[in-house]
Order: structure tokens, then C-alpha cells, then sequence
């Protein structure tokens, strides 16, 4: 990440933007045990050395806790829950880069984007179909990039 773009990320009011998103979210704690209650607290102690390890390049993410959530058709889904400072690290980094780089994507793009769901992509599909279209094409890119 370039100097400037970091230095927007670093910024006092997106920090804080991106810790009220996190904290809305809820969510449990990481690997580390920092409840959302806990972290104001655990920031206070901890973000400048975050924050020093983020400008010099040397900042490394906590591994995920691993957490299991039943299916109701049975089995289980593998979470992975991040801190609750790597997820307000993430969502600062999202918040500025989403704006440059979200227009650049296809308007039929509709996976993780901000304000897009599947609701929506289903939605574009009934209105390609009204419009004469037949064939809709679903990509899964992890799937598609994974080494055989």
C-alpha cells in the first residue's frame, strides 16, 4: 500500500468510522480474547505499537479462531473469527480503497460488495430474462483459481 494511501487508512476519523462499523457488527472475540467491550480499553494500551507496526510494514494479522456453526440441513460451516483489531484494521483499509477501486468492477458484479447482495444479483437476472437473455453465468473465482 502506497504512503498516502496508508496515511488515509492511519487517519484519526476513519479509524473511528471503521471502529463504529466493527462495533455494530458485534461478533465474537478473535484468538486473542478482546471482546468489542474490551477493546476500547485494549486500544488504549496497545494501538501505537499497532499503529507503528502498520507504517513500518511490519504489522502481521492474528490467525483466525476457528469456530463451527451447524447446518440445519446438518454438517457444519467453518468460520473464521479475526480480532477485534484486525477486523477494525480491515474495515479501515476497505473504507478507503473501496471507493477507488468498487467502479472499476462490472455492474453484474454483485460477491462482497458494498450495498450488493444476492438478493439484488437475483433480481438483475429476472430483469436480463425479461429483456430476452437465457444464459446466466455464476463464478466462484476461489474454486477457479485453487491449484489442482
Amino acid at each position: 500500500m502506497n504512503d498516502d494511501l496508508l496515511k488515509r487508512v492511519l487517519l484519526p476519523a476513519n479509524l473511528h468510522t471503521a471502529w463504529k462499523q466493527v462495533k455494530s457488527n458485534k461478533g465474537a472475540p478473535g484468538v486473542d480474547g478482546v471482546s468489542i467491550e474490551d477493546y476500547p480499553q485494549w486500544a488504549k494500551q496497545h494501538w501505537a505499537a499497532t499503529r507503528r507496526a502498520l507504517e513500518h510494514g511490519y504489522y502481521m494479522p492474528q490467525p483466525v479462531r476457528r469456530v463451527e456453526i451447524p447446518k440445519p440441513t446438518g454438517g457444519v460451516r467453518l468460520l473464521g473469527v479475526s480480532t477485534v483489531n484486525d477486523r477494525v484494521i480491515q474495515q479501515a483499509i476497505a473504507q478507503v480503497l473501496n471507493p477507488l477501486i468498487d467502479p472499476a468492477f462490472s455492474e453484474a458484479s454483485h460477491g462482497f460488495r458494498p450495498g450488493r447482495n444476492a438478493h439484488g444479483a437475483v433480481r438483475q437476472i429476472k430483469g436480463f430474462i425479461e429483456e430476452g437473455y437465457r444464459i446466466a453465468v455464476d463464478v466462484d473465482l476461489s474454486k477457479f483459481f485453487r491449484p489442482r
